[in-house]
């Protein structure tokens, strides 16, 4: 497995993820869940999605992209909860903030083949991801697709880190364990995935303030 890599089991305890999963219901109802389509071929994706934050990830027949607005109601998107604000701050280990976050619903029978996240501009900020509700069977690879594969149990309330070497690294869920958590009333699992898209620019100093005067 590649260095950068961190699974951290039950980072959010079952109170928390009542008050996670009540956010990311209102995120829903501002932002309802869509369908989103392979490039080139329009194919359906097995997951429905919407995003949280400055910026959305979609993808369509004219392929995968960020944008500011929802693709159906062209509305912005919600902001992103202080509670993943806070994650991001824990453990990404990076100066700025999150611009997105990507809300996946994994049904009975979805799945996420393996890719890679690389639609963003900058590549040193980690991708933080958060299990809510069903178990998922997570694997990570390596650089190419065909580098063997760690699979890993995702229980609702962890976290995954994709960072350094492993931030490039193909990764995906095989499959989700239904009934092996009762979060969900409706079952199935949230994923959310926050990312840093555009580069990042270090604030300029303030000299005078620096200075004292």
């Amino acid at each position: 497995m590649l260095r950068g890599f961190r699974h951290i089991r039950g980072y959010f305890k079952d109170p928390q993820q009542l008050e996670l999963l009540e956010e990311i219901r209102r995120i829903i109802a501002q932002a309802p869940l869509f369908s989103p389509a392979m490039p080139r071929t329009g194919k359906p994706f097995s997951v429905q999605m919407t995003n949280a934050g400055a910026l959305g990830w979609v993808s369509d027949i004219s392929g995968y992209r960020y944008q500011d607005r929802h693709p159906e109601t062209a509305e912005p998107w919600p902001p992103l909860p202080a509670t993943l604000r806070a994650l991001w701050r824990d453990v990404a280990d990076w100066p700025g903030d999150p611009e997105a976050c990507l809300i996946n619903y994994y049904g009975q029978g979805t799945r996420m083949g393996s890719h890679v996240d690389r639609d963003e501009s900058d590549f040193s900020a980690p991708v933080v991801s958060v299990s809510l509700g069903d178990d998922a069977i997570f694997h990570v690879g390596g650089l190419r697709r065909s580098d063997p594969k760690t699979r890993i149990v995702l229980s609702s309330g962890d976290v995954a880190v994709l960072g350094g070497s492993a931030r490039k690294a193909y990764h995906g869920i095989d499959r989700i364990i239904p009934g092996s958590s009762d979060l969900l009333t409706e079952g199935g699992r949230f994923n959310l995935t926050l990312r840093r898209v555009t580069t990042y620019q270090n604030p300029v100093p303030d000299l005078d303030r620096t200075r004292g005067t």
